[in-house]
């Protein structure tokens, strides 16, 4: 099995937000529990608590402004666009983000990070990569952030309680890009703007559905390329957890 095709749902909450969310079978996107991909304009969800795994967001780069986050382990702090924040919630912490400027938008992505038994209940802590630490690749007509994990030679500084690899995408018009997966590895590509085909399928974010690749024993590479115009994908990758 080489991919499997996983359903994304609308997520609305009001007129503040609106989006898409993957909620899936847990073992073909482990180690994440679930993603979304949202636009939010103002406050829209009370400070809530987290338990037993890590709650990541990541600013994309054309967010309007950025997010004001607190939380009850004493951070506050600014996620800037193209900034990531990870909330590694352990034994319980509870936090809230809204949009850091009045009536601008932020763009972004917020999902929810498995943890080892190990680790389930810890001590929550932060880990913060402000945008400019981000690793950037520039290949031709294509341009790779690394914030989370590896692509070639090239590592993301951050070093989190569990292993994924996060790889932020544009592909120019016709662009292709290759990404391995490695041997034992989950990966699937969340859509967040313009078409692109992998094994021979296309994918947009308004098809609301997405490309997941299980784990297998082999490694193996994939190709993704932009199609009908320019294309911004987001992958995650990373070794299947079960607590």
């Amino acid at each position: 099995m080489s991919i499997v095709i996983a359903q994304v749902q609308r997520a609305n909450h009001g007129r503040q937000f609106h989006g898409y969310g993957l909620r899936t079978q847990e073992s073909l996107i482990s180690p994440i529990l679930g993603v979304d991909h949202y636009w939010m304009n103002a406050p829209t969800f009370p400070p809530h608590r987290h338990q037993g795994m890590s709650a990541v967001s990541y600013l994309l780069e054309d967010s309007e402004t950025g997010m004001a986050n607190r939380d009850s382990i004493g951070t506050q702090n600014l996620i800037q666009a193209g900034g990531l924040h990870w909330t590694t919630a352990g034994r319980g912490v509870s936090h809230e983000e809204v949009p850091a400027e009045v009536g601008k938008t932020v763009h972004g992505l917020q999902f929810f990070v498995d943890l080892s038994e190990s680790n389930s209940q810890i001590e929550p802590f932060p880990l913060i990569l402000e945008a400019q630490d981000v690793p950037v690749i520039h290949l031709s007509n294509a341009k790779v952030r690394v914030p989370l994990g590896s692509y070639g030679d090239v590592h993301s500084p951050m070093n989190p309680p569990t292993e994924v690899t996060m790889l932020d995408i544009s592909l120019q018009d016709g662009a292709e890009i290759t990404v391995p997966i490695a041997i034992g590895h989950n990966m699937f590509a969340m859509p967040i703007a313009g078409m692109f085909e992998v094994e021979g399928q296309k994918f947009n974010p308004e098809s609301l559905k997405l490309p997941v690749f299980p784990a297998r024993k082999v490694s193996r590479d994939m190709t993704f390329k932009a199609i009908q115009g320019n294309a911004h994908i987001v992958l995650f990758s990373g070794p299947p957890l079960f607590a």
